[in-house]
Formats: structure tokens, C-alpha cells, sequence
């Protein structure tokens, strides 16, 4: 197997890949550029100028990327072209008032959304987190960490299992290395996953136990309140010893949804199913008779915490979707201003 086998290079790929370029996927990425796995090995990498002033910052390589290289002449070096078409992108919007989107990870077969059963634990903070998964193309996984900690962790199991329905979830320990063994079954034979959620919860750990090393450093939790210190400030793949891959995250304080309409009727599947049951198709759920949202919330089949969410995360996706057709027409109105800037700027011929 070659080295990018062992990373996950499949046919997929292949058939995007332009003549006469090496394949590579990025493993690392910092300010200056790139570290990208070949069959050559680990080689720096830096974008072509072409393809920097060609690309939105939005459209830039990131961590689990294939991209479509050209070797610097005479050095282990890379200028990175071509990036070649996602599987999946793990995504959220990006800090502030813009409506641009970051992009987390790509290529992924697994996320794996990460909680610790400590203070750290937070279904609403989950749902967020599932809405985002199911959109991303990969498969969402539940991982409740510290289990060690935790005098009966079956209590969150269920309380997970009863908001992440078609979501496989299990409790760890790094420490004990209790459910390990069923965590590891994913990450194998080129499988790759990327671990999110918040700091402290003990992704790192994750990292080192699988890898039965000190890969990552780690840094214990303030006792007074179980939060977490930033120890990962960067994204990297690992390649694990049971031929799968991970991709470590730093620990995420804030995460606002990107345009996640899909993932969220997925994940909040017993509402859109209670709202389907409805007497009138266009229900508002309010006062109307016959409303199947109003009854389950009475007889309590549906939890009123759990429909506030699904309602408060709907209105964060249409303000996104106003803002961001707002961005549209704003980024339009911009360019034919500068087309008519133009036209009138040319000089008129005399006849």
C-alpha cells in the first residue's frame, strides 16, 4: 500500500486529478502554508499565485484536503494547484457580523461530536453541534468522554440516545480505556474522522490513547468548574495505528450554524414528524386546532426545552439566509458599480 493509500487516496480522487500533478493531502495548515502527505512524504506547501488571487479565502485548502501539487524543482517542497472535490465539509459560520462561512474539516467518513461527563455535558449544545453533522456529508458519532469520572454515565446515554435518533453514541475513558475498543473500530482501513467540540473535553487524550502516545499535549480542567484550557490551537491529521485517521480540533467556545437546513430537519426528525401529522398543512403550531406539536407538548412526547431549540435554531438559520442573500446582492450591486465605473472612464472615439 502506498503512503497515500494509507491516507485515505481512493479512486474517487484519482479521476480529478490533473495530468502531470502529484497528489497529496494536507495534514496541517498554519499562516505561512501547508504540510501535505505524498507518496514522497511530507512535504511544505505553499499555494500557486494563480490560484491565491483566482480563490475566495473560502475556497483555500484546509486540513483533510486532496490537492493536486507541483514539486518544486530540486526540493521535497510543494506548490499546491488544484484542490480536488470534497466527500464532505464540516463547517460554521464564521466569528462576527459576517455571513462567510469556516470550514472545520473536510473529507471526513466520521465526525465525532465530543462531550465530557462533567459540567462540559449540554444536550442543547449538542443538537447545535448534530445539525452541523448531518449537514456536512460525514456520519455524526457521540462521544462522552471521562466516563471514569462519571459515577453512572448510562444516565446521559439515554438522554443522548433520546435527542441524537440514528446516532451511535458510547462512553470513554482515555484514562481506563474503557469503550476504547469500540471507538477505534470506526478509524480504520484509510476511514477518517475529525473530533469536535469544546475545550477540555479531552480530544486530545482521545489522540494519545489511540495512539498509545504523547502526541498531543494535554492540560488538566479548572475542578471548580469543569472548563477546559486551550491545548490544541491548530488542525492536524493523525494517522492512527489501526490505518484510520483523525483530525484533532481546537476546542470551539462559540459555534453559530451555517447554512444547515437539511441537517436540521434530520436531526429534529420527531418534530418534522409530529408537524406532518398536523390537521392543516400550513399549521402555525400556535392555537390552531388539530395541531400534533401542541398536543405532543402537552402530553409531554415532545420535551418544551427540546422544540425552544429546534425554534430558536430555525430563526438563526433564516436570519443567516437573509444576511447572506443580503451579502449576495450587496457583492453584485459592487461589481456592475465598477463595471460602470469602467465604461464610463473609457475614452469616447471622435468620429
Amino acid at each position: 500500500m502506498s503512503i497515500i493509500e494509507q491516507y485515505g487516496w481512493n479512486e474517487s480522487f484519482a479521476q480529478s486529478l490533473p495530468e502531470q500533478k502529484i497528489p497529496g493531502r494536507v495534514i496541517l495548515e498554519h499562516k505561512s502554508g501547508y504540510r501535505v502527505m505524498t507518496d514522497f512524504g511530507e512535504w511544505p506547501a505553499t499555494l500557486s499565485g494563480n490560484y491565491r488571487h483566482s480563490h475566495s479565502r473560502d475556497e483555500f485548502p484546509s486540513v483533510g484536503d486532496w490537492v493536486a501539487l507541483e514539486q518544486m524543482p530540486g526540493e521535497d517542497k510543494g506548490i499546491i494547484h488544484q484542490l480536488l472535490p470534497r466527500s464532505s465539509r464540516f463547517t460554521r459560520k464564521a466569528a462576527g457580523e459576517t455571513s462567510e462561512m469556516q470550514t472545520i474539516a473536510v473529507n471526513l467518513d466520521y465526525v465525532f461530536l465530543v462531550m465530557s461527563l462533567n459540567h462540559d455535558f449540554n444536550v442543547r449544545r449538542l443538537e447545535r453541534y448534530l445539525v452541523a453533522a448531518w449537514d456536512s456529508g460525514a456520519m455524526p458519532v457521540v462521544v462522552l468522554t471521562k466516563s471514569d469520572q462519571c459515577e453512572d454515565p448510562a444516565i446521559y446515554l439515554k438522554e443522548v440516545a433520546a435527542t441524537a435518533f440514528g446516532v451511535d453514541v458510547f462512553a470513554v475513558s482515555a484514562l481506563t480505556g474503557a469503550g476504547m475498543e469500540a471507538f477505534g473500530r470506526y478509524l480504520t482501513g484509510g476511514k477518517t474522522g475529525a473530533l469536535l467540540g469544546s475545550s477540555g473535553v479531552g480530544k486530545s487524550s482521545l489522540i494519545n490513547a489511540l495512539t498509545d502516545s504523547e502526541k498531543m499535549a494535554v492540560q488538566d480542567i479548572r475542578e471548580d468548574d469543569s472548563k477546559g484550557r486551550h491545548t490544541t490551537t491548530h488542525r492536524e491529521l493523525v494517522l492512527l495505528p489501526g490505518g484510520g485517521l483523525l483530525i484533532d480540533t481546537p476546542g470551539m467556545r462559540e459555534f453559530q450554524l451555517a447554512d444547515s437546513a437539511d441537517g436540521l430537519e434530520t436531526s429534529f426528525q420527531d418534530i418534522t414528524s409530529f408537524a406532518a401529522e398536523c390537521r392543516f398543512r400550513d399549521c402555525s403550531h400556535q392555537q390552531e386546532p388539530g395541531c400534533r406539536i401542541q398536543s405532543a407538548l402537552a402530553s409531554g412526547e415532545l420535551p418544551e426545552e427540546r422544540y425552544a431549540s429546534y425554534l430558536k435554531l430555525l430563526r438563526e438559520l433564516d436570519y443567516i439566509e437573509r444576511k447572506s442573500d443580503l451579502a449576495k446582492q450587496q457583492a453584485e450591486r459592487a461589481v456592475w458599480k465598477q463595471r460602470t465605473k469602467e465604461y464610463r472612464s473609457r475614452p469616447v472615439k471622435k468620429r
